[in-house]
């Protein structure tokens, strides 16, 4: 009989990230083998994956290759080649999430057109081939190829106009907000469907990444309700299977608006690995496992601290305050494994755990800047 674990069992990992990395951490605990590809020979799945081979994510034969031994296929990426998947789920492979949610996610005006399809609350947006088409002042995306806070600008005035993008994107309605929310959800084949309590985000307004987050996000009851219940109703309208990060605006009139998606561990879950019953790469392994998903109660309140290069240091990364770190009760500290740092690259991140949310934050003041990530 073939089982989910040991030496019979292959899942590849579309990409080898850092999400990976600890998407691997956790699936070793369950005797998992993983299997990674990525174009870095130097990505930070690299030591870890029980095998990893160097390709692009983005060719057809490479992508389609990979897959074609493995059991489960999954991503911790979205820029990767569709076509390459849809084949290999025509062959009889699990992949999940599914192409056809990652057709819709890829593609960031795709994406908004499926929350007005199916009457999702998300901001006015339209569609543009150039900047001469903008509105100001509104909030400019590229529709493919943006990440980590690239391919999205707020502009406010003429003078922002420099920065607009001359590909092809969405313009989105400035929508006034009190809060950023973002809630984890996850489903699996059998539409078992748990969420996670919303956290709350802070951004880097250089970088525009999420700086710090909180655990859990401090708001009413009826709007953590609503949001846990808004992101169930985005994952089961995408018929996913999966872990899926919804990011939400909070208006000043108490509503609700999904700003984006993202179908796979995300940077708002990594608190999960000390906070939460089960983190949210074990449940990610969970649900495209189809295996009973795991509780996401909270046990510890948290804070995450993403752990970006420093600006105007580029090269051999050097981690400058990382033994004071360690001497602080209740930090985590992880690593991503990157030998090499640019300003704003995510190195790492750190998660302080408390029983209060005043313990929490008064230790992210006095670690906020600790340490240093420069090079040598």
């Amino acid at each position: 009989m073939k089982t989910w674990y040991g030496s019979n069992f292959k899942l590849g990992m579309v990409g080898g990230g850092q999400l990976g990395r600890m998407f691997i951490q956790e699936a070793i605990n369950y005797d998992v083998q993983v299997h990674c590809l990525d174009p870095d020979q130097e990505a930070p799945c690299k030591n870890l994956a029980h095998s990893f081979t160097v390709g692009s994510l983005n060719d057809y034969d490479t992508l389609y290759n990979f897959g074609l031994d493995k059991d489960v296929i999954t991503v911790e990426i979205e820029n990767v080649n569709i076509e390459a998947l849809e084949a290999l789920e025509q062959l009889g492979k699990k992949v999940f999430p599914q192409p056809s949610v990652l057709s819709i996610i890829k593609d960031k005006g795709i994406q908004k057109q499926f929350y007005i399809d199916n009457n999702l609350p998300t901001a006015p947006f339209k569609f543009i081939d150039n900047p001469e088409q903008l509105t100001l002042p509104c909030v400019q995306k590229m529709r493919t190829g943006g990440y980590d806070g690239k391919g999205v600008q707020v502009l406010r005035a003429a003078a922002d106009l420099e920065k607009a993008f001359t590909t092809p994107s969405i313009a989105e309605e400035l929508i006034p907000f009190t809060k950023e929310l973002s809630v984890i959800v996850a489903r699996n084949e059998q539409g078992e469907t748990v969420a996670y309590p919303a956290v709350e985000c802070e951004f880097n307004p250089q970088a525009n990444l999420v700086e710090f987050l909180f655990a859990p996000a401090n708001i009413t009851a009826e709007l953590e309700a609503n949001a846990q219940q808004l992101a169930r109703e985005v994952i089961d309208k995408l018929n996913m299977v999966g872990i899926l990060a919804v990011e939400m605006f909070v208006t000043e009139e108490g509503g609700l608006l999904i700003n984006e998606i993202a179908p796979r561990p995300h940077n708002s879950g990594h608190h999960t690995i000390e906070c939460n019953v089960t983190s949210q790469f074990e449940q990610h392994l969970r649900s495209i496992l189809n295996l009973p998903l795991g509780s996401t109660e909270i046990t510890q309140h948290g804070a995450m601290i993403n752990l970006l290069g420093a600006p105007g240091y580029e090269g051999s990364v050097y981690y400058q305050g990382l033994e004071t770190l360690l001497t602080y009760k209740g930090v985590h500290t992880h690593l991503y494994g990157k030998a090499q740092t640019k300003p704003f690259r995510k190195m790492g991140h750190v998660t302080i755990a408390a029983e209060t949310m005043e313990e929490v934050k008064l230790m992210a003041t006095k670690i906020k800047d600790c340490l240093q990530i420069i090079s040598i």
